[in-house]
């Protein structure tokens, strides 16, 4: 345990996004550590955490390191306090059972609707029955369960109001359509954990939490990033990562060398992907359209306040197009996180340590420069059939990848210095 006191003028907001999204927050966040000098992610005055980001800003809050977190959820070690995905893909019998159990009474109400109301209508009958359809498919509780045994065995404390440091876990409550900023004061008495399961419970596929007489849903619901939480405590410094962009093919290197001098690819296009892609480039632009327009109004509601705001590139397709519930890259995409988020420091170095210069801390460029720094050691693989030439052609995609992100961030500081 640390014994610095906590920062009260520094702060860090974490956006939601699924396990995709906390796999990039973590990358983002040893990335950060490493290179901004005097700055301690246990030691922050305040963390606000919706979603996915509630988990990454629990750890934190209990003296977790960001390298710590890349080795507990990332790399599954130590063994005894790894978290293991398939917790979040428990079926959600009891959800299941309780609307099961409401079809008899829902159909005998709707058939008597039918034959004894005149405005009824076989429609509106059809969608009483609506009410017998499962809020979600898995079971949340196992979430919640893993959270409170992790803070139980690292000796740490699942009560808001013994925590060193201000933790926010925003969730939505799903009958008022309110945020509920866990945490605060008139809602410090939920435990840490269960607060952590209501912020990650996404409509659709985890029902909702029953705190108390409430019901509560992902906190992503009403804003993106609730930074704003964490600006009216007077955080004159706030670092804020949002996993969820939308994707532009034009950004997109692959994309442009692929099109040069050729005409434009159907392939290229996201209406080939079908309603997944569509879904998906649909939802992350209505959450990032909403996080633009809070971002500008923080900027005039507190006009001393600087705020760093890091996510990935929009024309990286790494992210897009990789499942946001997939857990099998982790590493490969950890590491992807870690080295986008150095270029993006180099990239805005001048505009960065101008902000962090106010505040006393200060950008390590020679850290930056080091094009050899790795989170891991190597990308985690498939076990592969010996002498498979999907394999082979895997292993040389993602060498020669390695190579041009290396050679990039040469040539791009050549340029400079």
């Amino acid at each position: 345990m640390n014994e610095h006191s906590p920062n009260p003028k520094v702060g860090l907001a974490l956006a939601g996004g699924g396990p995709l999204g906390a796999i990039y927050e973590i990358g983002a966040l040893v990335a950060l550590d490493e290179a901004i000098e005097g700055i301690d992610f246990n030691e922050m005055g305040i963390y606000v955490g919706v979603s996915a980001g509630a988990i990454v800003a629990t750890g934190l809050a209990h003296s977790l390191t960001p390298q710590q977190i890349y080795k507990l959820f990332i790399e599954g070690e130590p063994e005894e306090f790894a978290f293991d995905p398939s917790v979040l893909l428990h079926p959600a019998w009891k959800e299941y059972w309780t609307r099961i159990r409401k079809i008899p009474g829902l159909l005998a109400t709707a058939v008597t609707d039918y034959f004894l109301r005149d405005d009824a209508t076989w429609v509106s009958c059809i969608e009483r029955l609506g009410a017998a359809i499962p809020t979600g498919l898995f079971n949340g509780d196992h979430l919640h369960e893993w959270m409170a045994d992790l803070i139980a065995k690292g000796g740490g404390t699942n009560d808001f109001r013994s925590l060193k440091s201000k933790l926010i876990l925003v969730a939505t409550d799903l009958d008022s359509g309110e945020s509920v900023p866990f945490g605060m004061p008139g809602h410090q008495d939920t435990p840490i954990s269960k607060a952590v399961q209501a912020s990650a419970s996404l409509p659709g596929l985890f029902p909702p939490v029953r705190i108390g007489n409430r019901f509560y849903v992902d906190g992503a619901l009403k804003k993106t990033l609730h930074a704003s939480t964490a600006l009216k405590e007077g955080v004159e410094l706030l670092i804020c990562l949002n996993p969820l962009v939308p994707y532009d093919d034009s950004l997109n290197p692959r994309s442009r060398r692929r099109a040069k001098g050729k005409a434009f690819q159907p392939g290229t296009r996201l209406y080939d992907g079908g309603l997944p892609l569509v879904l998906s480039q649909t939802f992350r632009s209505i959450i990032h359209s909403r996080m633009d327009i809070g971002m500008e109004r923080y900027g005039h509601l507190y006009p001393n306040a600087d705020i760093m705001l890091f996510e990935p590139q929009h024309g990286d397709g790494e992210f897009f197009f990789t499942n946001p519930f997939s857990y099998a890259s982790r590493r490969r995409l950890c590491e992807h996180a870690y080295q986008r988020t150095r270029e993006e420091l180099w990239n805005r170095r001048h505009d960065l340590s101008e902000k962090l210069d106010k505040h006393g801390y200060k950008l390590n460029l020679d850290v930056l420069r080091d094009g050899t720094m790795r989170l891991g050691q190597k990308a985690a693989r498939r076990p592969a059939r010996a002498g498979s030439i999907v394999s082979k052609f895997d292993q040389l995609e993602d060498s020669l990848n390695e190579l041009e992100g290396y050679l990039k961030i040469v040539r791009s500081r050549e340029l400079v210095d």
